[in-house]
């Protein structure tokens, strides 16, 4: 297909899954938040079953909410079901996967420096890692751990470790994160449709044929709405990394990926306290601390010296010689990469004067993250980098 084509395929399904994981993620928020500022109701509402109310103002109306023990003693005729978010959410962000990583995973998914795949091996160890880990998830869940909250989540933290470790050595560094991300969406999206909408399901057919209730149906999907709660932010992170490449383009990629989602889970941990008026200011504060720090660690090392009187000179033509040897095959009004028919982000570098006004930008993607050329296509060389490097800072002479 041609790449025009597949860029607007990408777009819209992009769009589409940004729009259904706003509507998925904002709907499991909102309901975390209602579990957790319930109050107990009037003895009037107990008698009818009713385990907590909520009253809130929103839209210029006042809200009554009501959340029973199990369920009414008889079902509405309209009941709101909370599910094609979720769906609609991992359905697009597959075919994301597969237009953008899979299609394109000699330019995406596989890295010659990392692993010498083929196509078919990438894709195959790409579905393999993601569906065999929700396999693990489940049954770790349904394992006699399963009640031990604190080992679950030692187990899973080990287990992301290892797994976040494996992806980068077998995939690019955004392919890694964007697999690391599909296995956390696959395990969200499966505690939807394999825990929580059955058990939900088997609340309200016990109602309408007047069953006995069985309280586990509602204990087990909390437990794993609850764990998708902490999922969500570590999976936004890695919704947006693509645009960041100190994160992913960084030696210890997998580390940095373990640590912002271990940061931002607790984070999404500080502010479910909070909803049950508990305030744990350390935990926030904690959390900017680490992100601060990290930040700090993962600082690029200099290629270059700072520029003295002594110091090399670069002249205009070096310049213009490494960016034409280097990257004016993607980054041109006309480019002639295989791949990249359209300069990626919109920097072009065809002239002096677009390659000054991109210097920035090149110092921090070329230089000092050396994310660019992409996965180094064109053999940039270090001594190139320092040059580049030289000339930013001001060792550049016309």
């Amino acid at each position: 297909m041609d790449a025009y084509f597949l860029d607007w395929l990408a777009l819209f399904f992009r769009w589409f899954h940004i729009i259904a994981g706003i509507a998925w993620i904002g709907a499991s928020f909102y309901f975390i938040w209602l579990d957790n500022h319930l109050e107990i109701p009037p003895d009037w509402k107990e008698e009818r079953g009713i385990k907590g109310e909520l009253w809130a103002i929103h839209g210029g109306g006042i809200y009554e909410v009501s959340k029973y023990k199990l369920a009414p003693g008889s079902m509405p005729e309209v009941l709101h079901w909370f599910k094609w978010e979720a769906y609609t959410t991992w359905l697009t962000g597959m075919v994301l996967m597969t237009l953008i990583y899979y299609l394109g995973a000699e330019a995406y998914l596989i890295d010659p420096t990392i692993a010498e795949l083929s196509q078919g091996q990438a894709i195959t160890l790409g579905l393999s890692t993601i569906f065999l880990s929700y396999i693990f998830y489940e049954l770790l869940c349904r394992s006699p751990l399963k009640d031990n909250s604190i080992t679950i989540a030692i187990i899973l933290v080990l287990f992301g470790t290892v797994l976040a470790y494996g992806l980068t050595h077998l995939f690019s560094g955004r392919g890694a994160f964007m697999h690391f991300g599909a296995i956390i969406g696959t395990i969200m999206v499966g505690n939807v449709f394999r825990v929580i909408i059955p058990s939900q399901k088997a609340l309200v057919a016990a109602v309408e044929q007047g069953d006995p209730l069985d309280p586990a149906w509602g204990q087990r999907a909390k437990l794993h709405s609850t764990h998708n709660t902490y999922l969500t932010l570590p999976i936004i992170f890695i919704m947006i990394s693509g645009h960041y490449s100190m994160t992913y383009s960084h030696s210890y990629n997998w580390l940095i990926l373990i640590a912002i989602c271990g940061i931002t889970a607790l984070v999404r941990y500080y502010f479910v306290l909070r909803h049950k008026k508990i305030n744990r200011p350390i935990i926030l504060a904690g959390s900017s601390m680490a992100i601060i720090l990290l930040a700090f660690l993962i600082s690029p090392k200099q290629l270059y010296e700072q520029p003295t009187e002594t110091s090399v000179r670069v002249d205009r033509a070096q310049v213009v010689k490494i960016i034409n040897d280097r990257c004016v095959q993607c980054h041109s009004s006309a480019p002639s990469d295989e791949i990249f028919k359209v300069a990626p982000s919109g920097v072009l570098l065809d002239d002096w004067a677009q390659i000054e006004n991109w210097a920035p930008r090149i110092k921090a993607r070329a230089v000092d993250t050396r994310e660019m050329p992409f996965m180094n296509k064109t053999e940039m060389l270090d001594e190139e980098r320092e040059l580049l490097g030289l000339w930013i800072v001001g060792g550049a002479a016309d």
